[in-house]
């Protein structure tokens, strides 16, 4: 299994160092380093924020399509397309990406 979760920007043992170092020592030296930690925590804290609002968007529209299949499925020719269009937005992209292939009618049924 690929890990695909997003990898942090920053070294987390180097912070909590330089946060116990300050605590521990209480130097002007000590604090200032475990102060200019701050910018770096809050651009991470940013990113991170920005991915997981990514995911719950993708989430709710992947959520809305599997619906749509469902409610479509009483009478539309192709209830998939729904489904088929949302899971096609979420396509790898990339040197490693298939080839994008297009069902025809008998693959569909």
């Amino acid at each position: 299994m690929t890990d695909t979760a997003p990898r942090p920007t920053l070294d987390k043992e180097a912070v909590s160092h330089h946060l116990a170092t300050a605590v521990r020592r209480r130097t002007p030296t000590a604090l200032w380093t475990a102060l200019m930690d701050i910018p770096v925590l809050l651009a991470e804290h940013g990113r991170l924020s920005s991915l997981l609002t990514e995911a719950r968007r993708d989430a709710a529209n992947l959520l809305a399509a599997a619906r749509a299949t469902l409610h479509a499925q009483r009478g539309e020719p192709d209830p998939l397309s729904y489904l088929r269009d949302e899971v096609a937005a979420h396509a790898p992209t990339g040197p490693y990406a298939a080839a994008p292939t297009d069902p025809t009618d008998e693959e569909r049924r």
